[in-house]
C-alpha cells in the first residue's frame, strides 16, 4: 500500500484548508483510513479515522475537522476548519488493514507527511 498526502502549506489562523491522501490498492473500500499529526517536539498523535463503523476524532479537533473518503477514487480527505496555531504539525495519512479501526491501534501503513503551518 502506498499513501500520498498533499495539501499542506502555510496558512493563517481561521483558514480552512483540505488535506488529501491518495491510496493505492484494489481493496481500498475494505480498509480503515486515518489522519495523524506530529507537532514540533511532540509525539505523533491521532487526529481522525474513518471506517465501516463511522468516524472518530481527537477531542482537540472535534467540531473543526472532518474526515471523509471517496472509495471510487481511493482518496481520503481531512477538511480542517477554524485552524489554530496549535494545529501546526506534519500531518500523516495512514491505513489500517481492517474494516474497523480500534482506537489506539497502530496503523499498518503510513504515508509521507505534509506540513501544515498555521500563523497567528
Amino acid at each position: 500500500v502506498q499513501l500520498q498526502a498533499s495539501g499542506g502549506g502555510l496558512v493563517q489562523a481561521g483558514d480552512s484548508p483540505r488535506l488529501s491522501c491518495a491510496a493505492s490498492g484494489r481493496t481500498f473500500r475494505n480498509y480503515s483510513m486515518g489522519w495523524f499529526r506530529q507537532a514540533p517536539g511532540k509525539e505523533r498523535e491521532f487526529v481522525a479515522t474513518i471506517d465501516w463503523s463511522g468516524k472518530k476524532y481527537a477531542d482537540s479537533v472535534k467540531g473543526r475537522f472532518t474526515i471523509s473518503r471517496d472509495n471510487a477514487n481511493n482518496m481520503v480527505y481531512l477538511q480542517m476548519n477554524s485552524l489554530k496555531p496549535e494545529d501546526t504539525a506534519v500531518y500523516y495519512c495512514a491505513q489500517k488493514g481492517t474494516v474497523v479501526w480500534a482506537r489506539g491501534s497502530p496503523p499498518n501503513s503510513w504515508g509521507q507527511g505534509t506540513l501544515v503551518t498555521v500563523s497567528s
